[in-house]
């Protein structure tokens, strides 16, 4: 598969969510292991696949807000590869993303959040006919604070495993970090 043909898309690794928690995501301290592991792989892979880092830009006062230290991405992107700023949770909305990535790609997701990014955008890669894998223990989110049905916390994990869930329904392929080193070879 040529480098056009296979996508690495980092949704949302920023300082904000991968600093430690409570700020950061509950996870982040293995999400940041684990989105290393993937992004070195795929910077080792020969060819390489493409690789693009999508960088939420929040609204004022939010730490991702364009510019404060936490809307940095966590991992500095190489010259070669590409960023793309995004306001909606659906990364292809308003944004060249769909210009970087060609309907027949293989998109491999990792990032965050879970229930907003990586659902939307898996979502819609899907709609365009993409294959998506998604590697579990690489994407991640926040705990939910419960508004209905008396209240209450949702874990972080439970959101993730729920999205996963939804998503493979949906026909995403969900990967453990154990079938990384396979998935940037030709096969």
């Amino acid at each position: 598969m040529t480098v056009d043909k296979r996508v690495l898309l980092l949704l949302d690794v920023q300082a904000c969510n991968l600093c430690d928690p409570p700020k950061g995501a509950p996870s982040a301290p293995l999400l940041r292991t684990n989105i290393f592991t993937v992004l070195t792989i795929a910077r080792n892979a020969r060819p390489p696949p493409r690789i693009i880092h999508v960088r939420n830009c929040g609204e004022l006062g939010d730490p991702d807000e364009p510019k404060a230290p936490g809307w940095q991405l966590f991992f500095p992107p190489l010259v070669q590869e590409h960023v793309v700023d995004k306001l909606k949770n659906n990364a292809f909305a308003g944004t060249r993303l769909a210009e970087l990535i060609p309907p027949e790609a293989e998109i491999v997701v990792a990032g965050l959040g879970s229930d907003f990014s990586v659902r939307a955008t898996c979502s819609v890669a899907l709609d365009r006919g993409n294959e998506v894998i998604l590697i579990r223990g690489a994407h991640g989110t926040y705990d939910r604070v419960e508004v209905l049905h008396g209240g209450g916390i949702t874990p972080a994990f439970r959101i993730e495993a729920e999205v996963e869930d939804e998503l493979e329904e949906a026909g995403v392929l969900v990967l453990d970090m154990k079938d990384v080193p396979g998935i940037f070879t030709d096969r």
